[in-house]
């Protein structure tokens, strides 16, 4: 089970932190992902974390405003947001998947999902 917290409503330039807890799973078997819908539009890839932690990679809209990271200890991942856009007002879902490697911006390597959390970034 995945259960993401941390959405809300936030001014743009503001900063939110999303949370991913992971339950029923050997969490550190499996490489995490975060992916975004915006009403109208397709799944987008945001971010993406190894195993360990150890390699990460980002979506160019978000490089340098979002990192992700993960705690093993806690079975959990984060989505740290900073300087939002009005642009970045989504629905935000964590995925964990067992096959990943970093260049992969799809949902494929992805077993598992979580229901996701709003954000959204008012102008």
């Amino acid at each position: 089970q995945l259960v993401e917290s941390g959405g809300g409503l936030v001014q743009a330039g503001g900063s939110l932190r999303l949370s991913c807890a992971v339950s029923g799973l050997t969490f550190s078997n499996y490489a995490m992902g975060w992916f975004r819908q915006a009403p109208g539009k397709e799944q987008e890839f945001v971010a993406s974390i190894s195993k360990s932690g150890r390699f990460t990679n980002a979506a160019d809209s978000v490089k340098g405003r979002f990192s992700i990271s993960r705690d093993n200890a806690r079975n959990t991942v984060y989505l740290q947001m900073n300087s939002l856009k009005p642009e970045d007002t989504a629905v935000y879902y964590c995925a964990a998947g067992r096959t990943w490697s970093i260049g992969d911006v799809t949902t494929t390597p992805y077993d598992y999902w979580g229901q996701g959390t709003q954000v959204s970034v008012s102008s």
